[in-house]
């Protein structure tokens, strides 16, 4: 802006410049002492000139574009959040006192449940909502009312307080920002994902015996899936306590959401009544799975089948949990008795899991139902065969079994022994050799089975090892080392593939062409898992995948 001022009476003209330079202001006056007669008698008019009047090559015209320009084009410097912001790391000394207080050390018996507590002690916060909804949870959920802590050191239940209240605590609620409350419900999340897929092919293997494992992939998905989780969790009423009508308001709100399906927006109405735009999926299934993460480790398997179809109330026989429609080849071979003319319940399957968990000294097997639905009856037809003589031995010698097992009754063991013999057989049993004619001779239902085991061993393992590690992180970890590349590469390291037993008409292809071997070595892996399961155990497991194939190895990264 230009100013031309006009003066009268001024004392000395030498006092007064004026600049002509590109000064915000034109008119300099440096320093005037006058009387106060003279500050009385002097007048100052200013008078602006518009900027566009101005001259176009004019310096003053130049300098206020450009200053108008970097005002558009300069966004603010935003500090960074101070969770981004890097800390010194602690020193050796307070890293192990950490550690050392931690409740994540407390539990000597129970290194898994102990993993899985928060890694510091819940604060007056904590206490603040467990009263507030823990009881409201517990009642949902059909358990007393009383404190977990009237229970012994001994019993697990002891801790069901303190992992119901981190299983509510998803993402999005306001105890999120605190790290042990974050970092405990993401690893029960990471834990629970597994336990259902257990479950539920466990329970499916013996429910229904004659079909493959495609069916029963689809009948756990249509219960389980993502897209229906959130009707399980309206059906229990535990909406309310995932999205508390206080703290509605409280919750972030975005500009867009992300589509959500319309069973979604179907159970959440009253969420979008109040304008919420809250990543409900995520949230709903973070929930469920954590849930049952806490409930698997103070309460085992027997209690996530209950808490499933009493609590959800998860009907297999429902309209939309069927598989679809398939050419189904024609199973002409018998069942195990058990499982001739009935449908198993789940009421069936806790109970006989319930008794397994301590099984009597002369058990045949650790699982012997679900190894009876999952190894036919007929396979006694393959003994004596050339690779039971030729073959076995060297597999069995490989995996280190059979396993010394105190039984009082030597036929037991002569009995398992056969059973395991057979077993293996029916892991290297490739599906282009009979299942056209008997779709169970081959080892897809053990493979099924295997898959899920080896998935809840690792992730037990890597809670257990790494116990700061937040849940994505785990998850992240437990994919990369339970690639089906490396699952089939570990067993072709113990050149265990060259005892697949294919057709004839396609011996050549698998074992000349890459593409077709591995998926089928990968297979056989998952299947191994399945038997040592069926037969010895969820500790055999552990045995044939950190001491056998050593599934922890370091992979050399891609060139």
């Amino acid at each position: 802006m230009e100013l031309s001022s006009s003066f009268s009476q001024l004392p000395k003209i030498s006092d007064i410049s004026f600049s002509s330079s590109c000064a915000p202001f034109p008119l300099q006056i440096r320093y005037l002492k006058p009387h106060h007669k003279t500050l009385q008698n002097l007048g100052v008019f200013a008078v602006a000139v518009d900027p566009q009047e101005l001259p176009k090559n004019s310096p003053q015209r130049l300098l206020k574009e450009l200053a108008e320009r970097k005002k558009t084009t300069s966004p603010k410097k935003r500090i960074p959040p101070k969770r981004f912001i890097l800390k010194p790391p602690l020193d050796d000394k307070r890293l192990a006192q950490r550690f050392l207080n931690s409740p994540q050390l407390s539990l000597k018996q129970f290194p898994l449940l102990s993993s899985c507590l928060p890694s510091s002690r819940l604060n007056n916060a904590d206490q603040t909502w467990i009263d507030e909804y823990l009881l409201e949870a517990k009642q949902a959920l059909g358990y007393p009312l009383e404190p977990s802590d009237r229970f012994g050191d001994d019993n697990p239940a002891k801790q069901f307080d303190t992992l119901l209240y981190l299983a509510f605590q998803h993402p999005s609620c306001e105890r999120t920002n605190a790290r042990h409350v974050r970092s405990g419900h993401s690893r029960l999340c990471f834990l629970g994902q597994y336990v259902l897929e257990l479950a539920f092919a466990e329970y499916f293997l013996q429910r229904y015996p004659r079909e493959s494992p495609a069916p029963l992939r689809e009948r756990v998905f249509g219960l389980i899936g993502k897209r229906n989780l959130p009707k399980w969790i309206k059906a229990a009423s535990l909406h309310n306590l995932i999205f508390p009508y206080d703290n509605m308001d409280k919750l972030q709100r975005k500009e867009r959401e992300p589509p959500v399906n319309c069973g979604i927006n179907m159970i959440l109405d009253y969420v979008k009544t109040f304008g919420l735009a809250v990543n409900v999926k995520y949230t709903m299934w973070s929930v469920f799975w954590a849930l049952f993460g806490a409930i698997y480790l103070c309460f085992g398997m027997p209690e996530v089948y209950r808490v499933l179809f009493e609590v959800f109330e998860m009907d297999p026989e429902a309209e939309d949990c069927q598989p679809k429609l398939r050419r189904q080849f024609e199973d002409v071979d018998y069942v195990s008795v058990e499982f001739e003319g009935k449908q198993l319940s789940w009421q069936d399957v806790a109970a006989y899991k319930a008794s397994s968990r301590f099984p009597p000294e002369d058990a045949l097997f650790a699982h012997p139902r679900l190894f009876r639905a999952c190894v036919p009856p007929g396979m006694h037809r393959f003994r004596g065969n050339i690779w039971d003589y030729e073959s076995r031995p060297h597999v069995m010698r490989t995996l280190g079994y059979p396993l010394t097992m105190r039984d009082r009754i030597p036929d037991i063991t002569k009995a398992r022994n056969i059973e395991l013999g057979l077993g293996l057989q029916l892991c290297f049993l490739h599906p282009s050799n009979y299942k056209f004619e008997h779709p169970r001779f081959c080892y897809e239902r053990l493979e099924y089975v295997g898959q899920k085991i080896q998935d809840i061993v690792m992730a037990e393992r890597l809670l257990m090892k790494h116990l700061d590690a937040p849940g994505k992180w785990l998850q992240e970890k437990h994919r990369r080392v339970l690639m089906n590349k490396f699952c089939g590469r570990y067993l072709r390291e113990k050149h265990l593939h060259k005892y697949i037993i294919y057709a004839d008409k396609v011996a050549d292809a698998y074992e000349h062409n890459r593409r077709l071997r591995n998926p089928s070595t990968t297979a056989v892996n998952h299947a191994l898992h399945g038997l040592s399961y069926t037969i010895y155990g969820k500790p055999d497991v552990r045995r044939l995948m950190f001491d056998v194939f050593d599934f922890e190895q370091t992979q050399p990264k891609l060139v």
